[in-house]
């Protein structure tokens, strides 16, 4: 019988800062990413998607139209296109010049911040092929610190498959929005051990479940820490969040 080490909280590995402290800097940014760190967090979650040149860019949308001062989509744009974009001017005038960040630009800062990352595949209908995002985002992160550490997750159950055929030692989790009645075949068919579930699809009856059957919750995203209060004990394993510092402090 599985048992649950009571709690009032999540453990501080079990923070995730949502694409970053993305409350208080530009999400999916360096920036974003340093402010984690500052705030104690060790991991953060970022998106993944590629630009027309099959360049891996950090960011969550098909275009940079919410999120520079630029506008156009992922699927006309190159590298040679970044240095003009400004990834932080719409949030705040003080992280004008902020680039949209490579993921190999990523991964490097992951290591000296000394931080993980839970990376969110996004699979956009401009890519050839999820066999070639999958390649090309397994090849840069195996360029990462050795004391790096890497999950990987997806709204897409085949991303997880392929990225689990490169590199079987990935946790996989799988992202929704709202349980399906065939989560658990779902899982195992990935496989994957790992639920990534919107803080407001939670029940204490589901988390009791997947205790049972040795699956790990994760709740998104969350920022008030009032809303999770009663699903520590029954086991939840931990948050993604807009703001690390209101579950680390």
């Amino acid at each position: 019988m599985t048992t649950v080490e009571p709690r009032t909280g999540p453990r501080r590995s079990e923070v995730q800062a949502h694409r970053g402290a993305s409350a208080i800097a530009p999400e999916n940014t360096i920036a974003a990413f340093r402010a984690a760190a500052e705030q104690g967090a060790e991991w953060v979650e970022l998106d993944v998607a590629l630009l027309a040149d099959g360049t891996p860019v950090v960011i969550h949308d098909v275009s940079i139209d919410r999120c520079s001062s630029s506008k156009g989509n992922l699927a006309d744009l190159t590298a040679s296109d970044l240095d003009a974009i400004d990834a932080g001017s719409w949030f705040s005038p003080k992280f004008k010049g902020e680039p949209l960040p490579t993921l190999a630009r990523v991964v490097s800062a992951l290591g000296e911040l000394g931080l993980n990352a839970n990376v969110e595949i996004k699979q956009h209908a401009h890519h050839k092929s999820l066999d070639q995002l999958v390649k090309v985002v397994d090849q840069h992160l195996k360029a990462r610190a050795a004391q790096t550490k890497i999950m990987i997750s997806s709204f897409d159950a085949a991303a997880l498959k392929g990225m689990h055929e490169l590199d079987p030692s990935y946790e996989l989790a799988m992202l929704w929005s709202k349980l399906p009645a065939d989560w658990t075949d779902i899982l195992r068919s990935i496989p994957a051990k790992t639920i990534h579930l919107d803080y407001k699809a939670l029940s204490i009856g589901f988390i009791e479940e997947a205790v049972r059957r040795g699956i790990s919750v994760r709740a998104w995203t969350c920022n008030d820490p009032r809303r999770l209060a009663s699903f520590w004990d029954v086991g939840l394993t931990g948050v993604i969040t807009d703001d690390p510092s209101v579950y680390l402090t």
